[in-house]
């Protein structure tokens, strides 16, 4: 049976434990820990990481991640899973996507272990954490007032990849290159596979986009042996390619279609009106596709992404 250390603690088959990993103090001097939650089948099977807030205001990973451990949803029957319901602690503190300095975790990889507070952290899940694991799936949402349709985003090169976000089974797949210096790419480049759910918006709580993430999960942990159970598989379309229609006006922002909806080219999407009743501008489809996104902010300027259109 594979050992498994975290933090220098030793967690053996069958064990479940938490184990707080400090990470550094507030300005305060209170210390902020970094709780991880382990979970261990007397089997041995794949070891599977289960993150979220790695984006300290994406609140509806952190809820999806929570249930799971606090309705005991995942129960394995071999191998083990790692849960980090909140991985950007300083983000969560704040509201914010980013660390107290302005930078973002998931462009911190591989980290350093003297480097800024987003780059420790980083250092940490490369070195404690990816070395563990076997899959991942990291949990997160649109920006502030921008929403995603519950989606897996996985580069469709990664053959393993495609077949683990299959599995999961949500509305839609992206086919989303790895990004330099993110959680996922690190992760690849040691031969791990990690998946990205994108669902609902930053700040906001999506009762459907969290029920999604628990569905997904377990519907993966079933397929790789790890759970035993039967969950209703959704009808999963492939996105090859997307883009955003963008405002050529700026104003108040009016959409004619929601997230999910299939869409035609020359539709009319949405209108854009000022405030006086003198300009009223539509907003046409370039493509045929779906509204896997979308922006709910109702002032908006010219530039802006408004509806982001995938193709299958």
């Amino acid at each position: 049976m594979k050992e498994m250390v975290i933090n220098g603690v030793k967690v053996r088959p069958g064990q479940s434990m938490n184990i707080d990993i400090a990470i550094a103090r507030l300005p305060t001097h209170t210390l902020i820990d970094l709780p991880v939650f382990i979970n261990r089948a007397e089997a041995e099977g794949p070891v599977v990481l289960i993150s979220g807030g790695v984006h300290g205001d994406e609140i509806n990973g952190i809820v999806a991640v929570r249930r799971m451990l606090e309705e005991k949803l995942i129960k394995l029957v071999k191998g083990t899973v790692i849960f980090m319901p909140l991985v950007n602690v300083y983000g969560f503190l704040s509201n914010s996507r980013t660390f107290p300095d302005g930078r973002d975790l998931n462009r911190s990889f591989p980290g350093s272990k003297k480097g800024s507070l987003a780059s420790q952290i980083a250092f940490i899940l490369s070195n404690e954490i990816i070395p563990l694991i076997d899959y991942g799936i990291d949990f997160h949402t649109g920006g502030r007032m921008l929403s995603n349709y519950p989606q897996i985003r996985v580069d469709y090169k990664d053959k393993k990849g495609v077949e683990l976000a299959t599995a999961f089974g949500t509305h839609y797949i992206l086919n989303s290159s790895h990004i330099d210096k993110s959680f996922r790419k690190e992760a690849y480049k040691r031969r791990k596979h990690i998946l990205v759910y994108e669902g609902g918006e930053s700040m906001r709580l999506d009762d459907y986009a969290v029920e999604e993430a628990l569905l997904g999960t377990q519907r993966m942990l079933i397929h790789l042996g790890m759970m035993e159970g039967n969950v209703s598989p959704k009808q999963t379309i492939m996105i090859s390619e997307s883009s955003w229609v963008r405002a050529k006006v700026s104003g108040i922002f009016s959409s004619r279609v929601k997230l999910g909806e299939e869409v035609k080219k020359g539709e009319i999407l949405a209108t854009i009106t000022d405030p006086y009743g003198q300009v009223k501008v539509v907003v046409k489809g370039t493509h045929n596709g779906h509204v896997v996104g979308l922006n709910n902010n109702p002032v908006v300027n010219s530039g802006d992404a408004l509806v982001h259109v995938g193709r299958a």
